[in-house]
């Protein structure tokens, strides 16, 4: 969604607000897609003596899969955006300053950027998930696996010192 913000670069202290869906649904992240949900997009770009300031928030429901025992889950998201605006850089390039073009400013490129960049790298169920038995790839969650306990090869001397103590 394009947003026309001619008139309001015109009048200090006026503003201008939006809200609008967002279909993230076709984003691949490492084979998966975690936004098959509409990605609800609110805000308002207020000009502040001449400088116009955007705020806004991107809000969806996450369906993702643990990194550490593979069940999927879901999790809200929600991920704030305050930019400012310009028609034209003084000097340099800024990462903090999102130039217009024509007086328009691109909403679903500002937003779909803030949301990817805001995916964590790692997602789990639970901060306390065990994830899988390496052997037999038993969910740990639901209780310990019948594999059993698997010794250390440094301490395999001592464990026949302990069968032979045992055995007597």
């Amino acid at each position: 969604m394009r947003l026309n913000l001619r008139e309001l670069i015109r009048v200090p202290g006026s503003a201008q607000p939006f809200s609008y869906t967002l279909d993230l649904s076709g984003l691949d992240f490492y084979g998966e897609r975690p936004l098959p949900h509409p990605v609800e997009i609110t805000g308002r770009v207020e000009n502040r003596a001449g400088a116009l300031f955007l705020t806004g928030t991107a809000e969806s429901v996450l369906e993702l899969r643990c990194d550490r025992c593979l069940k999927p889950f879901s999790q809200p998201m929600s991920v704030p955006v305050e930019t400012l605006l310009a028609e034209e850089l003084a000097d340099e390039e800024s990462d903090d300053i999102v130039l217009l073009e024509d007086g328009e400013v691109d909403l679903d490129e500002l937003f779909t950027t803030a949301v990817v960049l805001s995916m964590d790298a790692k997602h789990l169920c639970s901060e306390d998930c065990k994830g899988l038995c390496p052997r037999c790839g038993a969910n740990l969650n639901d209780g310990p696996c019948s594999c059993g306990r698997e010794l250390d090869p440094r301490f395999a001397a001592l464990a026949q010192l302990l069968d032979k103590e045992s055995d007597d």
